[in-house]
């Protein structure tokens, strides 16, 4: 079954006098890309917190927050002086930069200062953090459990509208073989036709020459491969979607595939019913990229 790259979750506790929230969503992306805001009071709790993501998701551009309070309010506040004063010191700079511009800028309040990250610490104030730290993570497998089921949930809608898509392409590639086969009979008596046509307009021309040449431009206009092919692509995609692991880098890739060979089937068409079939065919792919680009 496979998984989407987009998905949220959310999930509270509380250990060691704290109590938590988190909060976790995805989108879609080439790789993981993983964006975390955490307490930074609560030491070697991001380094962890990005091993153990690293290990559980493979693709997706993923957002994860956490809130940590201590129970009991506003206990534990405090100030953390390194940071205050690194702040105030990039405060100067601007200003001093500022002047140097001829601009004046008003005064920051001291609300608008507590409020830059790592001023206010909550929580800051115990002297061993490692307890709480491994309560939060302890707690992790329970978020990404909920974070796993809204995916696969999402990745088994996709699944479905993945394999309607495949088996459209599958019926539009017969239709394509039965219009190859149709424009192969009638083929023939064209070329007939046009080297009759030929030879009575034009004097001293190779006969056997000009039929070379009109027979290796209809070996020219076969299609029989690019409809092998296109095929075996719609098996292995299904193929695909029947594993556990992720698939989502290969199908994109195979998507590629498919819209290489419908683009070579409308380049040799040479007929209205299989032009209009290969168009159809590289809309169904173009929609079916676009699913496949939402697949971990």
């Amino acid at each position: 079954m496979i998984s989407s790259m987009t998905g949220f979750a959310t999930r509270k506790g509380q250990a060691q006098g704290h109590a938590w929230v988190w909060e976790i969503r995805s989108v879609n992306g080439k790789g993981l890309d993983l964006r975390l805001r955490v307490p930074d009071w609560i030491e070697g709790l991001e380094p962890a917190l990005r091993s153990d993501l690293g290990k559980a998701l493979q693709r997706g551009s993923v957002s994860l927050s956490l809130k940590v309070a201590a129970e009991g309010g506003a206990e534990g506040l405090r100030i953390n002086i390194a940071t205050l004063q690194a702040v105030l010191r990039g405060l100067s700079e601007v200003e001093a930069a500022a002047r140097g511009t001829g601009l004046t800028l008003a005064p920051p309040t001291a609300a608008e200062v507590l409020a830059q990250r790592g001023v206010l610490e909550q929580g800051a104030g115990l002297e061993d953090t490692a307890p709480l730290r491994a309560a939060l993570l302890a707690d992790l497998p329970g978020l990404l459990a909920d974070f796993h089921t809204m995916r696969r949930s999402e990745g088994a809608a996709l699944d479905r509208l993945i394999r309607v898509q495949l088996d459209r392409i599958e019926a539009l590639t017969a239709e394509a073989a039965t219009e190859a086969e149709a424009r192969r009979t009638a083929a023939p008596l064209a070329l007939r036709e046009n080297l009759a046509r030929l030879l009575a307009a034009s004097e001293g021309l190779d006969e056997t020459r000009i039929a070379q040449e009109l027979a290796l431009l209809a070996v020219k206009q076969d299609v029989t491969e690019e409809l092998d092919r296109l095929g075996a692509h719609v098996a292995a995609a299904r193929a695909l979607l029947d594993e556990t692991a992720p698939v989502g880098r290969r199908l994109d890739f195979l998507v590629q595939e498919f819209m290489r060979e419908a683009n070579t089937l409308c380049s040799k068409a040479q007929s209205m019913a299989l032009t209009r079939v290969g168009l159809d065919l590289k809309t169904v792919i173009d929609q079916m990229r676009e699913q496949i680009q939402n697949v971990e």
